[in-house]
């Protein structure tokens, strides 16, 4: 049996079981890590409130990880109830010492004081969060209290403005946590800021008065995703999922908020999977109810000839893929548009279905029925822009997506489809993304909400069959089709119609890292 990642927590008990260690256990169980429990402060509380906290000395705190430290190393390290410059200081020399061997991810929340109003941390132990643990912090994650705490910003001052106060004092991620905020449309808004991704991480707001340890379980399931390999903008999309999901199974345990409790089934639950907003602006198309045709055997051509063929080989769902050079001459314009009217009419007179790749205002302007984009295409635009994509007379938009922040990112504009790749390694262009693998294909068909096409290294039929069996609704083909199309397309369909005979639903397993946070970035540094 695989042994699963170790993380630490160092934080404080909790005497009524709901937050601090306690929650930090049922977070670690729910994501399959094991934790190792370093107390920092005992507490005596209950339900209603804190009555007494006691940090423990700083030789306590290094003892315990020294017992650990070669025996249980840990892949990442979360802190949360300190107490004390002297346990801040502590944990700062532990970070160095552990990262002298290999990268250790560390997940700061920064708990200076209690729901109920209890202190936990003087201006003197705020001082040394901000010069020890935020420049060596992977993520932090305070609520809106704790973050202005920690910058000093005025009281009116944006999540995102705290976010990038946050990254400028040295965190490599911060996540603004929502859940003390009024909310927006109905949604539990958090504000991520990442290397990789930046936006409102949404979900319905769930009305619960069992809500105690909800800021341990974030930041522990964070701490959880980051040593199972996520990047921190997909490690935030997980424990959006796991705390979501932890609030909705909270219970009364005494006369006040009661715990909530995260578990393990989070994982494979489409309705917990967020949406992340384009920009500043929280954003959300929502999902349609209308019922589309399979997507099928989904062909790309470079040119209007090259579509015209695979139209004859009877493929009905195609994209025309016309790059722009790199020095587009003055008869580029004209030519490009020739080739997307024909295309058009072509596809119209199949009654295939037809997306033209990137370019969106020739698209719009010409009536195409379908757009696909890539998601650095969508970036560019701005929210106006985006929003010519989501109206009734829009053209059915497909997005690409590699990683699950871009499939949280995809979901908020509601497309028609969402690619998910690339499953198997290809050379049709370069990119940083590991391949997916069926795995991670079945969950996207699972947890997407729209229908997913699979892309990228499909070369064979067998291929084809296996993306179909995972439930893929469109399997994209680029170069299997081969300069002719009429003899391979045959084998193809064949194979989507078995796989899609024998399709298995997505397994409640875990997806895996496509993007691995110890290589996609600058790695955690000591300040």
């Amino acid at each position: 049996m695989t042994r699963p990642p170790v993380i630490w927590s160092v934080a404080g008990t909790d005497s009524a079981g709901g937050a601090g260690l306690a929650a930090d256990q049922r977070a670690a169980d729910a994501c399959g890590v094991h934790l190792c429990t370093v107390v920092a402060a005992v507490t005596a509380q209950h339900s209603q409130g804190v009555t007494h906290v006691e940090p423990l000395p700083a030789a306590v705190l290094d003892a315990q990880m020294a017992a650990l430290e070669h025996d249980l190393p840990p892949l990442a390290v979360k802190t949360g109830l300190l107490g004390g410059v002297a346990q801040v200081q502590a944990v700062a020399r532990w970070i160095d010492r552990l990262r002298t061997r290999g990268p250790v991810a560390l997940v700061v929340d920064p708990v200076l004081g209690a729901s109920t109003g209890a202190a936990f941390a003087d201006a003197a132990a705020r001082a040394a969060y901000r010069d020890l643990l935020l420049p060596r912090a992977t993520l932090t994650t305070p609520n809106r209290r704790e973050a202005l705490r920690l910058t000093g910003l005025p009281d009116d001052a944006g999540a995102p403005a705290l976010a990038h106060a946050l990254r400028q004092a040295g965190a490599q991620a911060v996540c603004i946590t929502g859940g003390d905020d009024a909310p927006v449309q109905g949604l539990a808004l958090d504000w991520i800021a990442t290397p990789h991704a930046d936006g409102w991480l949404a979900l319905p707001r769930i009305a619960t008065p069992h809500h105690h340890g909800t800021g341990c379980t974030f930041a522990s399931s964070a701490a959880a995703a980051m040593a199972r390999g996520f990047v921190a903008a997909d490690a935030l999309v997980l424990a959006k999922m796991a705390t979501a999901q932890a609030l909705r199974h909270g219970h009364a345990a005494g006369q006040g908020a009661g715990p909530v409790c995260a578990q393990p089934g989070f994982i494979s639950d489409p309705s917990l999977m967020p949406q992340l907003s384009w920009s500043a602006q929280p954003r959300f198309a929502p999902f349609a109810s209308t019922q589309h045709p399979v997507l099928g055997l989904y062909a790309i051509a470079a040119s209007a000839n090259q579509l015209a063929r695979i139209l004859a080989a009877g493929v009905r769902t195609v994209q025309l893929r016309i790059k722009t050079p790199p020095r587009p001459d003055a008869a580029w314009p004209a030519a490009l548009r020739a080739q997307v009217e024909r295309a058009v009419a072509d596809c119209r007179a199949a009654g295939a279905q037809f997306f033209l790749n990137d370019h969106r205002a020739l698209a719009l302007e010409l009536g195409a029925p379908g757009l696909h984009l890539g998601q650095e295409d969508l970036l560019a635009l701005n929210d106006a822009e985006r929003d010519t994509l989501c109206g009734e007379r829009a053209p059915a938009l497909g997005i690409s997506s590699h990683s699950l922040w871009e499939l949280a990112r995809a979901r908020s504009l509601a497309p028609r489809y969402i690619a998910c790749g690339p499953v198997w390694p290809t050379t049709t262009k370069a990119m940083p993304w590991h391949p997916q693998g069926l795995d991670n294909l079945a969950w996207w068909c699972r947890m997407a909400g729209a229908p997913v096409v699979a892309i990228g290294g499909i070369l064979t039929p067998a291929q084809a069959e296996a993306a179909a069996r995972r439930g893929a609704d469109g399997v994209c083909i680029v170069r299997g089709l081969g300069d002719a199309p009429e003899d391979a397309v045959p084998a193809f369909r064949q194979a989507l119609e078995a796989g899609a005979r024998r399709s298995q639903p997505g397994a409640p397993v875990w997806p895996r890292s496509s993007l691995a946070w110890v290589t996609s970035g600058r790695l955690p540094v000591s300040g």
